[in-house]
């Protein structure tokens, strides 16, 4: 092309302006999945009907329209399935050799790995959540669980030297509806790895990929009763967790409802890990990358529309920059495109279900109210589905509800600060302490950050990042114990003592 020669409008240029980039739509096929009209529970190897006879339908968030009919347990069918559990613990799993489970959790990995698309669209599809987080880190996360677990299953003598680890026995397992499919890798893994058996009770408004995950378990050809899942509403899980017959309780989710789980298993001898909520703070400095730390923040609130419970909710900007900041922040929000999750160009999708929705509109009412200043992008929101903006609120008071209070949407609340004490003091003050992240030029900052965050896990230039090797768990109000890691496997076994 000459010089003097007019670029085409497409290109993004104009007359010394830019022109807006629109994106074609690029969704992904609905047909990668089968859905049947009627999913039964998995207990024993196989699909079978509840006792009561009661069925109960999950939707797609992003169309409200129906996906299948899933089995409502009742208190019969928990007490079926912990028997069923105990029976294989005890005859087969309990006692198989390490390097024998080990196969079954490499055969598990690969076939994850084999029906990744699948189980990508899947998990779109039932949580609302956008393709490419499902795609890219959802499902490799998943079968990286069990990859990196069946190498411990044949080593654990090695992993805790001059004790003897034994599984515990059957374990009792709860999990959210915002990473279906990951939460129930970071507890089955380990579980199995360290020889326990597992009945997994999915969140009722997502309990698609768990079931998906049972004809993987019957591909895998694992032992009949070594993996159950129970589907159905909140009591059932509790009905679960207090049953006499249960060894160990795994958990993820709202602080409220942890709270009720420590209660009900407190007095036993069940060991306990609770994953609750959070309120992270996201703390900048003035000498960090700003465009790096803006991608950061990003990733850091909105990602799975920010139904994460170490979401970077809370921004901690150094004053001397906060005028900058705030303005690359509210132009890169702009860029955030809000639609069908089915879209591989969608970067916010739809809230997982209305109660949820409500939730997040009602807090945002509230930073209204209490004299925050709201910045929403303009964008056209489907008609239908659980759908709401970005959001990002500044001037927010340290006792404002939306800087205490779990959102649990993408919402994000700006608050300054001058020196690292004060960074401190605020990042502390919550009752919850999950994660955190600092943005600093500076290592020795870094350190002195962290040493001093009340959070089970800080970030250092980055924000969201996972990996099967390193534990995930919070303090105080967000729980105890630890997954992912040897420690994770250390919460499923008795290392008793060597004779």
């Amino acid at each position: 092309m000459g010089r003097g020669t007019a670029s085409p409008a497409s290109w993004g240029l104009g007359d010394g302006q830019a022109i807006p980039w629109e994106y074609a739509p690029a969704p992904e096929s609905r047909d990668i999945v089968s859905l049947r009209a009627r999913y039964g529970l998995f207990v024993g190897g196989k699909e079978i009907a509840p006792r009561g006879g009661q069925w109960f339908t999950t939707i797609d968030p992003a169309t409200e329209e129906p996906l299948a009919e899933v089995a409502r347990a009742g208190v019969e069918d928990v007490e079926h399935a912990v028997g069923v559990a105990r029976r294989a613990f005890r005859r087969t799993w309990g006692e198989m050799p390490g390097r024998e489970r080990a196969k079954y959790l490499f055969r598990i990995a690969r076939i994850l790995q084999e029906r990744s698309r699948e189980f990508a669209v899947l998990e779109t599809l039932d949580g609302g959540k956008p393709i490419k987080e499902s795609r890219d880190v959802d499902v490799p996360l998943a079968a990286a669980h069990f990859w990196y677990y069946a190498g411990w299953a044949d080593k654990l003598e090695y992993a805790f030297p001059g004790r003897d680890p034994r599984p515990l026995g059957v374990a009792a397992q709860v999990i959210p509806w915002n990473f279906p499919l990951l939460m129930l890798a970071w507890k089955i893994a380990p579980a199995l790895a360290a020889g326990n058996t597992v009945i997994l009770k999915p969140a009722s408004s997502t309990p698609l990929s768990a079931l998906l995950f049972a004809d993987v378990c019957r591909q895998a050809d694992l032992p009949p009763g070594v993996v159950n899942i129970v589907t159905g509403p909140g009591e059932i899980g509790l009905a679960l967790v207090k049953h006499p017959d249960i060894d160990k309780v795994a958990f993820t989710g709202s602080t409220a409802v942890g709270k009720t789980i420590g209660r009900a298993v407190a007095g036993t001898d069940k060991a306990l890990t609770l994953e609750l909520g959070g309120k992270a703070a996201n703390i900048i400095f003035e000498d960090a990358a700003l465009d790096q730390a803006i991608e950061g923040v990003v990733n850091g609130i909105f990602f799975n529309q920010g139904e994460v419970c170490c979401a970077g909710s809370r921004l901690l900007v150094q004053e001397s920059i906060a005028g900058p900041l705030i303005e690359r922040l509210k132009d890169r929000l702009s860029t955030l495109r809000v639609g069908d999750p089915l879209d591989k160009n969608t970067d916010v999708g739809a809230i997982n279900n209305a109660a949820q929705l409500a939730k997040i509109e009602e807090l945002v009412e509230i930073g209204v109210e209490e004299g925050a200043d709201i910045y929403q992008p303009a964008c056209d929101l489907p008609a239908r589905g659980f759908f709401v903006r970005p959001t990002l609120f500044t001037n927010v008071a340290q006792s404002s509800r939306i800087a205490q209070e779990e959102i649990f949407g993408p919402v994000l609340s700006v608050l300054t600060f001058r020196t690292p004490e004060e960074a401190i003091e605020k990042a502390n003050n919550t009752p919850y302490g999950l994660s955190a992240g600092v943005w600093t030029e500076k290592g020795s900052r870094i350190l002195s950050m962290v040493k001093r965050l009340r959070a089970g896990v800080v970030w250092a230039n980055t924000f969201n990042r996972f990996d099967p090797t390193s534990p995930f768990g919070g303090y105080k109000e967000s729980g105890y114990g630890r997954e992912g890691g040897l420690q994770g496997m250390l919460a499923y076994l008795d290392l008793g003592e060597r004779h």
